[in-house]
């Protein structure tokens, strides 16, 4: 990392099993960072948590870390980049109320549904911009209404990781409108805690935390907060938000016609929309800016599926080369695999189809097949179900034209070679790999002014690292076998279904 003697802006990126503090320069620099671990909780069946205290043990780590490279006076804000669709339950006195419910939690699974009708899909679709499905907090809240409803009553505040550490750097805990959001009971369009569904869980407006803008200061950092994280006090806290959302920034994807792709543990191909556009093969979230909105296309297993295709089937990650193997011998299958056709939804199915219980399936093996075939059959599958979603994005009046792509899988030049092909889009990789630290220090550098908008800041603080162009001779291939493979989920589901 490069240095200088000039201010920073911090990202501090609490993510789901570590939080890292970043800092970063006025041109996108990352000059100095601490990380600190976070573990998972896995108590029953269904249920994945984590001690709340831990976000602000890591935090406190992380940046302590941090203060010990640069001079703390030499950071002009602070921004919280949060995993998302995590809720912990606070008490007066500021101490959580048992453990924190993860995004990957299913113990609401079984009433997904009826609340849902209690409601009206559509009507709770329309308001919170999510399809029916288990991940959004909203169906925890129900769980807990009907099974723990003291500890529910007994929450001072419901805050996410975001509103838990805005309470510990500054003392009052703040959401932005970017970590609300991913909640599921906040409204879209108003920009603002949906009264209807507050009303329909019992549940206060006191209980949650004011929502704001992302770039607004919400605070600074007090004393005792000083003592514990190394930071200077009276640090300005400003608002950032939900870590998707910022790494769509932190890619300076905020414009029209460019696609975030993040080819992480899940896959991410979002791009930003004037309206609060819904539909059934993305999510539609808040913007990062404030402006507009952010359509996410979402497969829960991206890098999970390889990962565990490779563990289970190819000898495991210990060997260094594996990937490399793999790689060439897929590169040397032709597109189609041969005929093998994979089912990539491993642990559940999100868009299109918003089925948790979704399992995975190798369709159309022959003695011919390798190892090399079952990983491209792989890759094909969720190259294929990223290309079906940014076409079903352009019925809708939006026009991708460009994709940024980080996370694990961005690595891969064959898969990301793949994807351009099978969706005609050139792809870019950016220099920073932090994408989801890097767009909340760029909330952290509009909020203290060293910006005027949101755009001039993603200018400045983003840049691309290498392009990859499609190659338009192959896509009528890709098409075909898009058209083959968008049948595997409904000619498979009926093996899964109860």
């Amino acid at each position: 990392m490069g240095s200088s003697d000039g201010p920073l802006v911090v990202g501090l990126d609490s993510s789901t099993q570590s939080c890292k503090a970043i800092a970063w320069t006025r041109d996108g620099r990352a000059v100095a960072e601490g990380r600190a671990p976070l573990d998972l909780m896995k108590p029953r069946p269904d249920y994945v948590e984590q001690e709340v205290a831990d976000w602000w043990r890591a935090a406190t780590a992380a940046l302590r870390q941090l203060v010990g490279t640069v001079d703390a006076k030499r950071i002009a804000a602070v921004a919280i980049s949060n995993q998302r669709e995590t809720v912990a339950l606070i008490d007066g006195a500021g101490e959580p109320i048992g453990p924190a419910s993860l995004w990957l939690d299913e113990r609401a699974a079984g009433l997904v549904d009826r609340f849902a009708a209690e409601v009206g899909s559509e009507r709770l679709h329309a308001i919170t911009g999510k399809p029916i499905d288990v991940t959004p907090v909203v169906y925890r809240l129900k769980w807990l209404r009907e099974n723990e409803p003291e500890r529910l009553d007994q929450a001072r505040k419901i805050l996410d990781v975001h509103g838990y550490l805005t309470l510990k750097l500054t003392g009052t805990p703040s959401a932005s409108w970017t970590s609300a959001d991913p909640f599921g009971l906040f409204d879209i369009s108003r920009k603002a805690w949906s009264q209807p569904l507050l009303d329909h869980l019992g549940i206060k407006p006191s209980q949650l935390p004011n929502a704001v803008r992302s770039g607004t200061r919400i605070g600074a950092v007090h004393a005792a907060a000083a003592a514990a994280t190394g930071l200077t006090e009276g640090t300005p806290v400003i608002a950032a938000g939900g870590d998707g959302q910022c790494a769509g920034l932190g890619v300076n994807a905020m414009r029209d016609g460019v696609v975030y792709l993040n080819l992480g543990t899940a896959i991410i191909a979002g791009i930003w929309s004037r309206e609060p556009v819904v539909g059934a093969f993305w999510r539609t979230m808040t913007s990062p800016t404030g402006d507009g909105y952010f359509l996410e296309a979402v497969q829960r297993a991206g890098v999970y599926f390889v990962n565990w295709f490779v563990d289970t089937f190819a000898g495991g990650r210990s060997d260094p080369a594996i990937f490399d193997r793999l790689e060439r011998e897929a590169a040397a299958v032709p597109i189609g695999s041969d005929g093998l056709l994979a089912g990539s939804t491993l642990v559940g199915c999100m868009d299109p189809h918003w089925d948790p219980s979704a399992r995975a399936s190798f369709i159309g093996m022959h003695p011919s097949h390798t190892l090399g075939h079952f990983y491209r059959a792989g890759l094909e599958a969720m190259t294929l179900q990223t290309a079906r979603a940014l076409e079903e994005m352009r019925s809708h009046g939006l026009s991708p034209t460009q994709m940024v792509a980080i996370g694990g899988g961005a690595n891969s030049k064959l898969w990301t070679k793949m994807i351009a092909d099978a969706t005609g889009i050139s792809i870019h990789k950016g220099h920073n790999a932090e994408a989801s630290s890097l767009g909340a220090a760029i909330s952290a550098a509009v909020g203290v002014g060293w910006f005027e908008s949101f755009a001039e800041a993603a200018d400045a603080m983003t840049s691309i690292a290498e392009t990859i162009e499609p190659d338009p001779s192959c896509r009528e291939a890709w098409d075909a076998l898009s058209a083959r493979q968008a049948k595997v989920f409904p000619a498979t589901q009926f093996a899964w279904r109860n």
